[in-house]
């Protein structure tokens, strides 16, 4: 049509900024993709968009993170908690869909997870939570942390566990840059968890 204005193409913001790798070619990586449909129920978008591109190496120093969460003093529920909520503060919408179905699998309080934003006022928080909540979130804000809120988290925690928070605070920023950095959004993981669940609790009937 004669005078018409060509728009640009515009790109759907929920899509990676790179291409997803659907068939990558190396053998350990087909075992990566394997191991995270056995896993997850799907290969992770940061596997296909991050992982597929690196040398395997990059790929083993993501996992040992998770390896190395194991070997943390703090409660299973506290370490969640903590990761959530630099993710949430940083806006890493696949990183909070990830902690959240690994708290639905580990069978923690969603309840907690759902009042997150709420943590200061909330009753479902112990005093020590909201004490370690704030210093994440004061750090992953602020990249400083006052005396006044240093001095209340040494009220509740030991210094291994001081310093177990500062790493929590410091890997998840890890995972949150690298995933907005190339635009992966939320990979629905908790919907799928909660499916997966939920037939398995069928099941578990029927098998009665």
């Amino acid at each position: 049509m004669s005078g018409s204005t060509i728009l640009p193409k515009i790109e759907p913001m929920n899509e990676p900024f790179l291409p997803p790798i659907e068939k990558p070619k190396a053998l350990i990586m087909n075992l990566v993709y394997a191991m995270s449909r056995r896993q997850f129920g799907k290969v992770l978008t940061p596997v296909k968009v991050y992982a597929a591109r690196m040398p395997s190496a990059f790929g083993t120093f993501f996992g040992k993170v998770s390896t190395l969460d194991k070997k943390l003093q703090l409660p299973r529920e506290t370490v969640f908690l903590i990761r959530e909520q630099v993710a949430r503060i940083n806006v890493c919408l696949f990183c909070t869909d990830i902690g959240r179905a690994f708290a639905i699998k580990e069978s923690m309080n969603e309840a907690k997870f759902d009042a997150l934003e709420e943590y200061k006022t909330s009753p479902l928080f112990s005093d020590a939570e909201r004490a370690a909540l704030d210093y994440a979130a004061e750090l992953t804000r602020d990249k400083q942390v006052s005396h006044g809120t240093f001095n209340r988290l040494a009220s509740y925690y030991s210094e291994r566990e001081i310093c177990e928070i500062v790493w929590l605070v410091a890997s998840e920023h890890l995972y949150n840059v690298t995933n907005i950095g190339l635009n992966i959004h939320s990979d629905l993981l908790c919907d799928i968890t909660k499916r997966s669940r939920s037939a398995a609790s069928g099941q578990a009937v029927h098998d009665r």
